[in-house]
């Protein structure tokens, strides 16, 4: 079930017009609040509660939601995390289960054509609701949180052989016998934090199993692991039909990682980097794993606060930068606060 043309393009007229559901006008954004939030709202959020892809078309994504209400959090932004949340929810909530579809473009007729969900997004956005209901101790965020886990465990935790995992998304990422999975929507922290709200029975498998099945992706001749891998009873590999590269997605692993005290599993991402520091080369933005070519350019500076995590060190101030890298820079403060 998916939500109607009409109610979309009703939804889309609303956010154009700068209006929150009811016809009532968006309020100004408050004050910024200092810390990686002050930085990343300034540039990114706007008004009525959506975080802007600057690199991708100025379309938004439940990742970027979830990234926004994370750090709005942190900051004790409750006015800016209630405008994120209420933007998330009204634009970008499925009607079929407590999810969001993962995409929004302001430009086209229909925003939301691909009602599919994104899990690291669902993850955090529920981590964040989680979060949020602490500090604020308000019971309707933790309601939510709650909800949104009983419907990613509901839709997007598969058996195959004797493992449990995480599906990337409901649709197009499972064959028979086979699975694709993104190893960078495993949110260490938020799954530990899942962990300890729901029990072992819930999410026992899902962490266990899945840093496992991280210690077998380990690929090529640094053992990176790759943006997209997939999985059978005979094993884990990268992803045929997608690019076997350590990129831009597999980057958030070493920073989930390092913030999920889970430091043992960083050593292939130590070496690496810590070897091109060492002789002084640049680090590159992506590594095949199969043939071993490098990008011709360097990480974004907020991929190097990540490196800088990673290498137990206090992760470098953003220096501008598209949304993604500002983002990974944020989030490495954070995880290193």
């Amino acid at each position: 079930m998916t939500m109607s043309q009409d109610r979309r393009s009703f939804i889309g007229g609303l956010m154009l017009a700068g209006m929150l559901p009811g016809g009532c006008a968006v309020a100004s954004p408050p004050p910024k609040i200092g810390g990686p939030w002050a930085a990343f709202s300034a540039r990114f959020l706007s008004p009525e509660g959506r975080i802007i892809d600057t690199g991708n078309g100025g379309i938004s994504h439940s990742e970027g939601q979830g990234y926004g209400m994370l750090l709005a959090e942190a900051a004790g932004d409750r006015a800016g995390f209630d405008r994120l949340w209420t933007w998330t929810s009204h634009f970008l909530s499925r009607t079929d289960a407590r999810l969001f579809s993962w995409r929004f473009d302001p430009a086209a007729a229909n925003p939301v054509a691909d009602p599919n969900d994104a899990s690291d997004g669902d993850i955090l956005i529920a981590w964040a609701l989680l979060r949020a209901s602490v500090r604020w101790r308000v019971d309707e965020y933790a309601r939510q949180s709650a909800a949104i886990r009983g419907a990613i465990r509901k839709h997007l935790i598969r058996r195959i052989g004797t493992r449990t995992v995480l599906l990337p998304g409901i649709q197009g990422f499972e064959t028979p016998g086979l699975l694709t999975l993104n190893p960078s929507y495993y949110i260490w922290p938020a799954l530990d934090a899942f962990l300890a709200a729901d029990g072992t029975a819930a999410w026992g498998a899902v962490v266990s199993d899945g840093e496992q099945i991280l210690a077998e992706a380990r690929f090529g001749a640094h053992k990176l692991i790759t943006d997209w891998i997939e999985i059978d009873t005979a094993g884990v590999r990268p992803a045929r039909g997608r690019a076997p590269q350590f990129g831009f997605d597999a980057v958030r692993v070493p920073l989930y990682l390092a913030w999920g005290e889970r430091r043992g599993a960083l050593a292939p991402f130590r070496d690496f980097w810590s070897d091109c520091l060492a002789r002084h080369v640049m680090i590159p933005a992506w590594v095949d794993v199969t043939s071993g070519a490098q990008a011709p350019y360097a990480l974004s500076d907020g991929g190097m606060a990540v490196a800088d995590i990673t290498l137990g060190r206090k992760p470098r101030a953003a220096r501008g930068g598209d949304y993604f890298s500002t983002a990974l820079g944020a989030l490495a403060a954070l995880a290193a606060a």
